[in-house]
């Protein structure tokens, strides 16, 4: 009966922990105990929490709760990156990947259950957005995929991507919180060098963003620089127009200094011609960036195929020979269905 009273420990910051703790009649300093071992040790266990007294773990235990993830199942591909199903508290569920390549090892993590924006390419789109993730939620599932990269590869996670289910700019303050705590001297400590977030295009959110001055990369899924074929793809386009976005990304960056990441599937057929990579490069004006060109993948709901390597190829060069720094990505984990777009739980 008394779970429902409980307060979730982690959804406190630490002046309201230590609020609480003297209120309990405990000495302010082990609520700073208790953050450390909450966000630095990453502790889920009241009762590992080994240098608090057997009474005051008892009293965190009838007052707080820890709502841990955990792994639901995982799924290794051939060219070894590491799906998980992530179990939540509530029982939901949600996908995270393990990213591993010769030179880093990267975390794709979720902000949403499933995704309220309809993308016609993207899995995620085509389920219902049951709630966002909490912060300690998206926290967890960097922990847990660094767990994965130091047992299975012997490394560290080097980089996080927002760029699971869910749009992180819809569940704002989480994804904010969560990176805070994952790059705090006082959390993991990372560098939000190291961590992207990416979104299908709010302009409004693009400009909070740069009001709050944030250190993290910022990538846009932008996929057609013309308003026509991003509407057909993209519904968010409809009230997030190109030139919303263009003014949003100008704001950003006269705030952060930081330049932003296009990212670009070519369709075949759809957004694969030269006339649609100089509409690209145009849209390239606007704020220093690099254009990421991504392969497609497919899923059972669409009928959008990848262009031709061929077509990839000229397409690049197109926007390398405008000035622009162009990476063509190759997918990963496209066997276990962990590939960019194609994350949806599937319904056992």
């Amino acid at each position: 009966m008394g779970i429902s009273k409980q307060i979730d420990i982690r959804s406190l910051t630490l002046n309201e922990l230590k609020a609480n703790i003297e209120g309990i009649g405990e000495k302010a300093f082990r609520a700073k105990q208790i953050y450390e071992w909450l966000w630095q040790k990453s502790c889920v266990d009241f009762d590992q929490m080994s240098n608090l007294s057997k009474d005051l773990r008892e009293k965190l235990k009838a007052q707080y709760v820890i709502n841990p993830v955990s792994i639901h199942s995982s799924q290794l591909s051939s060219d070894e990156t590491i799906k998980n199903a992530f179990k939540l508290y509530d029982s939901n569920i949600i996908e995270g990947v393990l990213i591993p390549t010769s030179n880093r090892m990267t975390a794709c993590v979720s902000s949403q259950v499933g995704c309220s924006l309809s993308c016609k390419f993207c899995a995620t789109g085509y389920m219902d957005r049951k709630r966002n993730v909490n912060a300690d939620e998206i926290y967890d599932q960097v922990v847990l995929i660094n767990r994965q990269a130091e047992e299975n590869y012997h490394k560290p996670l080097s980089n996080i991507v927002y760029m699971g289910m869910g749009e992180p700019l819809l569940n704002y303050s989480n994804v904010l919180k969560s990176i805070d705590r994952i790059t705090s001297p006082d959390g993991l400590n990372m560098s939000p060098k190291r961590i992207t977030v990416s979104t299908a295009g709010i302009a409004k959110m693009i400009k909070k963003l740069g009001d709050d001055e944030v250190r993290f990369n910022l990538a846009l899924s932008l996929h057609a620089a013309n308003d026509k074929k991003r509407n057909e793809i993209m519904p968010i386009n409809e009230q997030n127009s190109l030139d919303a976005l263009a003014e949003a990304l100008k704001y950003y960056y006269a705030k952060t200094k930081n330049p932003v990441t296009y990212e670009y599937i070519v369709f075949n057929d759809f957004n694969d011609e030269l006339i649609d990579a100089a509409e690209l490069a145009q849209f390239c004006k606007h704020v220093p960036c690099m254009v990421n060109i991504i392969e497609y993948n497919p899923i059972a709901f669409a009928d959008y195929e990848n262009a031709g390597a061929d077509k990839i190829d000229l397409f690049a060069d197109f926007l390398r020979e405008k000035g622009i720094n162009t990476r063509i990505r190759r997918s990963r984990g496209k066997d276990i269905d962990a590939a960019c777009g194609q994350l949806a739980v599937k319904e056992k």
